[in-house]
């Protein structure tokens, strides 16, 4: 179930842009404009296999005949990487959705300090040709394990820009190595700060965030995939749905998402994994169990709505304003 508007697009292009990491060129079929997107935006992949996952899109955000995204294979994949990089060919055609963006640059601010982690330099991408075409302070910093493994460094190198853009790499000297704190202490007055990429990377770059003292407002974050979380004392718990006072039980081994699907309740979903927040449910009663990377520590705190896809919940019941 998706709440986004769809299109079909055709594979123009498949290219290695690195050791396990592919990039895709989707086109229209008839040929016309994409719809637009900004910085920062993704697109669901509806892939062979029956999967739907989301993807950055890494192009100029002015380029309206094409999508670019990258793919990383990833050795723990749920099949979503291993279906782009194994069943999708050139010529084929895939359903995608519209844009949205849940990663925006913040306008106004004096100063943007990009740093990405592996993979994480898709977005990166869009948001320095976005900020370079109109002329705005930033730097990108790309941490990543080795040059092979390094994706998009050709473009990277040609690109108007290239001067405000640094490699690092885990198997160099050290001297080249990313120091997250010293590069935040650098940064002017008034920097915000964009994160994409592994777990550990992005846990590192936000604690130095905090621990330097930037507020949570200049500290901006993607996520691709959730960590990984313990369900071995996951229990059972209750879903009432305000507005009819039906009651849904969610079984131990059952996501709230899945049992609200069981009983005919229709929330839009995508990832699946509490990153993305389509399935974003305002509660008005009850305690949830916050095992999202969407919501900020603030709104968690507030517990007036969850991520049913993965959240749970410390109350014996929860009520949905649904």
């Amino acid at each position: 179930m998706s709440a986004h508007p769809t299109l079909q697009v055709r594979v123009a292009r498949k290219r290695a842009e690195a050791q396990d990491i592919c990039s895709l060129e989707l086109v229209a079929l008839d040929g016309a404009a994409l719809p637009a997107f900004t910085a920062g935006a993704h697109i669901d992949v509806h892939l062979p296999n029956g999967l739907q996952r989301q993807y950055s899109l890494c192009n100029a955000p002015g380029e309206t005949q094409r999508y670019v995204i990258g793919v990383l294979r990833d050795a723990a994949s749920r099949g979503g990487s291993t279906a782009v990089h194994d069943q999708v060919s050139e010529g084929d055609t895939l359903t995608i959705s519209t844009p949205r963006n849940l990663f925006a640059l913040e306008p106004g601010a004096p100063h943007h300090l990009l740093l990405a982690g592996g993979i994480g330099i898709t977005p990166m991408l869009a948001m320095a040709e976005q900020l370079a075409a109109t002329g705005q302070s930033f730097a990108l910093h790309h941490c990543s394990r080795s040059r092979e493994r390094t994706a998009f460094v050709e473009r990277l190198s040609a690109a108007p820009f290239t001067g405000k853009v640094q490699h690092h790499f885990d198997d160099g000297d050290a001297a080249q190595k990313l120091d997250i704190a010293a590069t935040l202490a650098r940064a002017p007055t008034g920097t915000h700060l964009y994160v994409c990429g592994p777990q550990g990377f992005m846990d590192a770059v936000l604690s130095a965030g905090r621990a330097a003292g930037w507020p949570e407002e200049r500290l901006h974050r993607e996520y691709f995939a959730a960590a990984p979380v313990d369900h071995s004392n996951d229990g059972s718990f209750e879903l009432e749905i305000a507005s009819s006072g039906k009651v849904i039980k969610v079984l131990p081994d059952q996501t709230a998402l899945a049992a609200l699907h069981a009983a005919g309740i229709d929330i839009p979903m995508s990832c699946e994994q509490g990153v993305c927040g389509t399935c974003l449910t305002r509660i008005k009663a009850g305690t949830p169990d916050h095992r999202d990377q969407y919501l900020e520590p603030d709104e968690q705190a507030a517990n007036d709505q969850f991520l049913p896809c993965c959240s749970r919940a410390k109350s014996p019941r929860l009520v949905l304003d649904l």
